[in-house]
């Protein structure tokens, strides 16, 4: 029985992802902060992200690297701050080693890029992927499954929220 081998399970990851309808992104203007760490993975996603918002007729994103995932949140506080997006998507590849570093570093950045999408109300997209092992990392980022397309959506799916409810309210 499938249900009772708990190897079975632990090695599945999630497929499931939001049915969400094409949207036209030519009035959006995003940026993207992609850590540098871990690159090759962070590339794959950052290109699909950025191949989806393109496909969408979205503005050029404004595309920042910074060292790691810590150093996201820091980033997107100053795109966020400058006025100038109607959403952020940040890139990062969180990767278990030796220690549980990888856990306190996605737990901070999530709870940090949280808390600025509040702030500033704005999406702050959440990219950062958290896996156990390298080959984990690579199933998310491959061309089976790459979360950047994820990403991109939600960033536009949000922003056309934004822009039609601070729209209203100005009314």
């Amino acid at each position: 029985m499938i249900g009772s081998d708990c190897s079975y399970w632990g090695s599945l990851m999630s497929l499931d992802h939001p049915k969400l309808e094409a949207i036209d992104g030519s009035n959006h203007r995003l940026a993207i902060v992609a850590a540098n760490y871990n690159k090759k993975l962070v590339d794959a996603l950052l290109v699909n992200a950025h191949d989806t918002l393109r496909a969408r007729g979205a503005h050029e994103p404004e595309i920042i690297r910074v060292p790691g995932s810590a150093e996201l949140p820091y980033a997107a506080s100053l795109l966020a701050a400058s006025g100038n997006y109607e959403a952020i998507i940040t890139i990062g590849v969180l990767i278990a080693g030796e220690t549980n570093h990888h856990n306190f570093i996605g737990n901070s950045t999530a709870d940090a890029l949280q808390r600025l999408s509040l702030q500033y109300d704005l999406p702050v997209i959440n990219g950062i992927l958290i896996t156990e092992n390298r080959a984990q990392a690579e199933a998310r980022a491959g061309d089976t499954i790459n979360r950047g397309k994820e990403f991109a959506e939600a960033a536009l799916a949000m922003a056309q929220l934004r822009k039609k409810w601070t729209t209203n309210k100005n009314q």
